[in-house]
């Protein structure tokens, strides 16, 4: 009886792992070896910045909302504390998105806000 030695399958693994290496710089695109770990460590990348990415994002969400809060003589915090304190439950990315688009629409929930807080004054 023949021995099998698994081309097939070999050939397979290899053919997915140089097709994902597709646009990769000089051997690491064509050499299987380097391929392997090259499209391990994106992998390892891609997990880390999928977490990493909603932190960048909240971040500049708040950026956006302190600015456009500032233009309305209150800081993030003010504002923030004002929002609960009216009821108000707008997560930060729709807030950030109206303060870029919509200045009249955030200038009028942080009048809300600010009322808010002299009300709790």
């Amino acid at each position: 009886m023949a021995r099998t030695k698994g081309g097939p399958r070999a050939h397979a693994r290899h053919r997915k792992v140089i097709k994902a290496a597709k646009g990769y710089y000089g051997r690491r695109k064509s050499c299987f070896r380097t391929a392997v770990q090259a499209v391990e460590k994106a992998g390892q990348y891609a997990y880390r910045d999928r977490r990493a990415k909603k932190r960048n994002f909240r971040a500049l969400w708040i950026q956006r909302i302190n600015a456009a809060a500032r233009l309305n003589d209150m800081t993030y915090s003010q504002f923030m504390h004002g929002l609960k304190l009216a009821n108000i439950e707008l997560d930060r990315k729709v807030l950030a998105d109206l303060a870029v688009h919509n200045e009249k629409d955030f200038a009028a929930i942080a009048k809300q806000a600010a009322d808010a807080l002299k009300k709790a004054a």
